[in-house]
């Protein structure tokens, strides 16, 4: 048996009462609705509460906007930078190691120590891990974003204007 095979059994299906035709036969004129009334009449809109304040009025909306173009970074330590053992500190290396993640955007924030000399280049610095790390005898490269001045508006013409 394949699935075009398959059918009701009899008499299990009906066909759709069709009402409000005329007055010849069943269904006719107030087509089963009684007489009057706010059932008789067309429909209730979606939400109605029979004129109590609907639901959707009696909630608190939100406040404020979510920035479209808000940029996030990941934050990486100094403290983790030195748990690394490596001298050179680039973008692959925290991939690597799993600080980061492949399309993260990172930056290098001032909490803990460092001992030793590291070439750090990642996507930002704070002040503090940036002379934390000069103070060490480091260097630090930003590396290029992977937009222009702000990431691309997400959505059609009509959304974030």
């Amino acid at each position: 048996m394949k699935l075009h095979d398959l059918k009701s059994p009899q008499g299990s299906t009906h066909r759709k009462k069709i009402v409000g035709r005329g007055i010849g036969g069943k269904g006719g004129k107030t087509a089963g609705r009684g007489t009057k009334g706010q059932k008789a009449r067309r429909t209730i809109p979606a939400g109605f509460e029979g004129g109590q304040l609907p639901l959707l009025q009696r909630i608190p909306k939100l406040k404020g906007f979510t920035n479209p173009f808000r940029v996030e970074y990941t934050p990486v330590n100094l403290d983790a930078l030195e748990a690394l053992g490596v001298s050179d500190v680039t973008f692959e290396v925290l991939v690597e190691r799993g600080l980061a993640g492949k399309k993260d955007l990172v930056k290098i924030l001032g909490r803990g120590a460092l001992t030793t000399k590291l070439n750090v280049s990642a996507h930002g610095f704070s002040a503090s891990a940036k002379a934390a790390i000069e103070a060490a005898g480091g260097t630090t490269t930003e590396l290029e974003k992977p937009f222009a001045v702000r990431p691309p508006a997400s959505g059609n013409q009509h959304q974030n204007r």
